[in-house]
Order: C-alpha cells, then sequence, then structure tokens
C-alpha cells in the first residue's frame, strides 16, 4: 500500500530534520547532560507522545482534505521546500553553536520532566511544518487508504526520531566532551546535515509529479 520509495524519503526527511539542532535536541540534551540520562529519557517520553498527537491530528483532518482539494499539493510541497531549505541555512551559515554545550537549567520532578518534553514538541513549528508539508507528499492518491498511508509514513518517522533521539540523549555526555575536545567536528556535522537538507529542499522545489506522489 505504502511505496518503499515513501517509507524511504519520510525516513530521509526525519534524519535530516532530527540530526539538525532544534527545540527538542536543545532540551532532551540540556537535561541529559544536567540531569542525567533517566531524566533525558523521561523527557523523550513527552516529546514522543507530542509526535503522536500530531501524527493523529494531522492525518485525521488530511485524509479528507488532500483528497477534497488536491490542487494545493502544490504549494504546501513549495512551502515545506522553503521551510527545508530555511533548516539548511541554519546548519550552514557561520557562528553556529553546539547543542551539546552545557546549560545551566534547574532538576525539575519527572512529571514536569515528561510535560517540557511534550509541550517542547507541539509548540516545535519544525515538526508541525514536517507533518503538514513535507510527510503528505509521499502519500499516493492512486493507491487508496489515505488515511492509513499517512498514519504508516508518520509512524516511520516517530521511530526514526525516536530511535536517534534516544541514541543522542544516551551518549550525550560522551558527545559533549568529544566536541569539546574536536571542534572542528562540529562544523563537519553542521556541512553535512546542511548539505542533506538543502539536497532535500531542491529535490522539492523541481518536483513536477502530481499531487500526493512521492517525489
Amino acid at each position: 500500500m505504502v511505496e518503499p520509495s515513501g517509507i524511504l524519503g519520510v525516513t530521509a526527511v526525519a534524519l535530516g530534520m532530527v540530526l539538525t539542532p532544534g527545540p527538542n535536541m536543545i532540551y532532551l540534551v540540556s537535561r541529559s547532560i544536567t540531569q542525567g540520562r533517566r531524566a533525558g529519557m523521561v523527557s523523550l517520553g513527552g516529546v514522543a507522545l507530542g509526535f503522536m498527537v500530531y501524527l493523529l491530528a494531522a492525518n485525521l483532518g488530511l485524509s479528507v482534505f488532500f483528497v477534497a482539494v488536491p490542487e494545493l499539493y502544490f504549494a504546501v510541497k513549495l512551502a515545506g521546500a522553503g521551510y527545508l531549505a530555511h533548516l539548511a541555512w541554519n546548519a550552514l551559515k557561520p557562528g553556529g553553536v553546539s547543542v551539546f554545550a552545557p546549560q545551566d537549567v534547574p532538576h525539575d520532578s519527572p512529571r514536569k520532566l515528561f510535560t517540557m518534553g511534550l509541550m517542547t514538541n507541539l509548540l516545535n513549528p519544525k515538526i508541525a511544518i514536517m507533518y503538514l508539508s513535507l510527510i503528505p507528499q509521499f502519500i499516493d492518491l492512486d493507491k487508496g487508504h489515505v488515511l492509513l498511508q499517512g498514519l504508516v509514513l508518520g509512524s516511520v518517522q516517530i521511530v526514526v526520531s525516536i530511535a536517534v533521539n534516544l541514541a543522542i540523549v544516551l551518549a550525550a555526555g560522551a558527545i559533549a566532551v568529544f566536541l569539546e575536545r574536536r571542534p572542528s567536528w562540529l562544523k563537519v556535522q553542521r556541512y553535512a546535515m546542511g548539505t542533506v537538507l538543502g539536497t532535500l529542499a531542491v529535490s522539492l522545489a523541481v518536483d513536477n509529479s502530481g499531487p500526493a506522489r512521492a517525489s
């Protein structure tokens, strides 16, 4: 039902975005470094719930929206390409600061950690745009079951994001020390992610396929 190209496309988008420093990564890393891995994992639980909220809300609406008004696909696609280009520029521009630099934050209870993780994700514009502008273009209307396709593709994004963020939480302390001793590696990470996001942005912008088809 879901084309392999669609799964690969969502995986590439999810990887490019989760590896680009943003509110989720900054929050999870700061908690993991200052309050320990357990705090980072509790915070990640809140982030995961935020992904699920977006997954259900976006797909319940999109299953009707994109079938009824497929012409708006092109506007949505360009908006997604523009945002990817913006993320690519932020990754490549000079003066970037490592998210793994220790932050002075207070120690919070597990309940507050979970809630803050949830709210950080729900208020993250990057996640909203990904679900509303990027993932829907990998849905193929000709295959039918638009809602199910959206749920499957969104689940792929969640699995990729949670797996990467969990690895970051578990390794945050070691990564912070590594980058502090080898600042040149931070530039490598920024340039690699910027290149991936920029390539995806150009690919989406020049794609001439019909509404909701994988690029």
